[in-house]
């Protein structure tokens, strides 16, 4: 049986709430141990191959596999991070990064040394299997059997990140409320508002700042031995490697931190100083950051989690039915849970589920314009979920996050033509759009001083404690708010590191966002000549998944993959222009 190429755009595929039929595993079957998973591991492992069909064949049985085990650990975590207070979620989480995960390492690395030995290999379609089999690949050469209690002891101390930030709360006038909760007052106009809520934040975090500083050096550690067992220099080496990056290398990174400190770095320190002005204040203060300049009360797009929801879907829609019932899917199978509340775990996220193909959101919604954004963001990520739930193999349905986050953030900018439906006020409509064209300016830099400290960390794994907080402060202050005066809270600063979920969870995984910037920029402009041909090319360029390179996806979506200097002028000048527009 041959794997062809399925239309994934088919309304059916936005509409379709139930589990594909199974092929392999029994119908019935679920997770329950390490006893019931093996012997479809041993059959894998044993199967016969004698010809090219029946590699194909024993792909899609694996894959089949693989997704029934990736659906079962997403439920868990998903579970896990949406209430961190009960234990038994995270026992179960637990439980299958303790003694599911590490059985399945060996017979995962074992079933691609008999892909790649295969005698029938050569005949597969290269052009469809290449980019797979090139991962396959670079799996092998890194894998290493002493690494698996190593990554175990990894997921597990990632977990104490979620729980330690979720417990953390702050009162204020009498009530305790979340951090984003909190942190919706620094929008306030009043100025002893929002330093009340800065400081009562930020003191929050110092509370925990010791033991987090302890786990994050741990997590170092670990992930350094990783490297060297795999033969690395160093983890970031290695994980270039984990995470394929085939397409650019550190140097690349380190040049693209530098056309953001000469192109973008200035144009942020304009805005500072605009908002400086517009505020009458001698200085700017960290908490006179999100604060509208013009002097207006904090936008309020929504009042409650299905409002947001409901406003998300009439824009999908407006931009194409497809798009509305993907999340309509989603709201009719209960796959969101939007609101910030005590218990949550931080941060936002769209987890693909990849046996029922229908992912699941998670967010921690107040009432803001970045709420918005991030329910856009984490819909376009849901949008892919839906665009790839009908490739044959699951790694298909899994491109690398440069592709990923293109799906995310270019969405946001699509959309913003039709976000009357959050502001119905055209003045509320102007100033949100100039919000947010200035925050994905804003995203540069803080991308390049996360994703540089990062590489700083893992070249230097044996740094102390108080080197890595001095290291911190000096990148830190080398692409952000330096028109802003720190005088009297300097104690702060060097833990503001700790609010970065991903330097915990999934180190090296941040780049991306900038990479991925660039190419939503350049969709969106070819958005701004021609919106039906862009939402077009985007569609076709996310329904590829992982099936091409990442230049040949963004080309696919009418876009380069780029991040020289020249480009990254090019698209800033285009977005300044937009909102001197607006």
């Amino acid at each position: 049986m041959l794997i062809s190429e399925v239309d994934t755009t088919a309304l059916s595929v936005a509409t379709d709430t139930a589990r594909p039929a199974r092929h392999y595993l029994p119908e019935e079957f679920y997770v329950t141990d390490w006893a019931a998973l093996e012997p479809f591991f041993q059959e894998l492992q044993t199967r016969s191959l004698p010809s090219a069909a029946a590699l194909e064949q024993w792909l899609l049985d694996r894959s089949e596999l693989e997704a029934v085990l990736s659906e079962d650990l997403a439920w868990r975590y998903i579970r896990m991070t949406c209430n961190t207070q009960d234990e038994s979620h995270a026992e179960a989480f637990q439980f299958f990064v303790q003694e599911i995960e590490p059985q399945v390492a060996p017979y995962d690395h074992a079933l691609n040394e008999k892909l790649l030995a295969a005698p029938n290999l050569p005949e597969l379609d290269e052009a469809r299997y290449g980019v797979f089999l090139r991962s396959v690949r670079r799996a092998s050469e890194i894998y290493r059997e002493e690494n698996i209690p190593l990554k175990t002891e990894i997921s597990t101390k990632q977990q104490q990140y979620a729980a330690t930030v979720g417990a953390m709360t702050v009162t204020l006038d009498g009530e305790e409320i979340t951090l984003p909760r909190a942190a919706d007052r620094l929008k306030s106009l009043s100025r002893p508002v929002r330093e009340q809520a800065w400081r009562a934040i930020q003191a929050r975090r110092l509370q925990d700042s010791k033991p987090l500083d302890q786990l994050f050096t741990e997590l170092v550690e670990l992930r350094n031995q990783v490297a060297l067992n795999a033969g690395f220099a160093n983890f970031r080496d290695y994980m270039f490697a984990a995470l394929g990056r085939f397409d650019y290398t550190p140097e690349d990174t380190f040049n693209f931190h530098a056309a953001i400190r000469a192109t973008v770095v200035p144009l942020i320190d304009e805005f500072d100083e605009a908002r400086r002005k517009a505020l009458a204040l001698p200085e700017l203060r960290p908490w006179d950051l999100d604060v509208d300049p013009s002097g207006k009360q904090p936008l309020r797009p929504f009042q409650t989690g299905e409002e947001l929801l409901e406003k998300t879907i009439t824009v999908f829609q407006r931009l194409d039915p497809f798009l509305g019932q993907c999340l309509s899917t989603m709201r009719q199978m209960g796959h969101l849970d939007l609101e910030s509340r005590i218990g949550k775990a931080p941060g936002g996220y769209n987890y693909p589920l990849d046996e029922t193909g229908v992912p699941f959101i998670f967010m921690n919604a107040t009432s803001s314009l970045r709420d918005v954004v991030t329910m856009l963001h984490e819909g376009g990520h849901a949008v892919h979920s839906f665009l790839t739930r009908r490739l044959p193999l699951s790694a298909d349905k899994h491109p690398p996050s440069e592709v990923a986050e293109l799906a995310s953030m270019s969405m946001e900018l699509m959309s913003m033509d039709h976000w009357d439906v959050f502001f119905d006020d055209p003045a509320e409509l102007r100033r949100a759009k100039k919000t947010h064209l200035e925050s994905v300016l804003e995203t540069f830099p803080w991308v390049a001083t996360i994703d540089k400290f990062q590489h700083w960390i893992y070249e230097n794994p044996a740094h102390t404690e108080d080197q890595r907080h001095q290291r911190w402060t000096q990148i830190f202050q080398e692409f952000n708010q330096r028109s802003v005066s720190w005088r009297g809270l300097e104690n702060f600063r060097p833990y503001l590191w700790q609010k970065q979920l991903h330097l915990y969870e999934v180190p090296f995984y941040y780049i991306e966002y900038a990479l991925a910037q660039l190419g939503a920029i350049a969709v969106w402009r070819n958005f701004r000549q021609d919106p039906a041909a862009a939402l077009a090319g985007y569609q076709r360029a996310l329904a590829l998944g992982y099936t091409r390179p990442i230049g040949e996806v963004y080309a696919a979506a009418g876009i380069r993959f780029d991040f020289s200097t020249e480009y990254l002028t090019q698209l800033a000048d285009f977005v300044r222009a937009e909102m001197a527009a607006i």
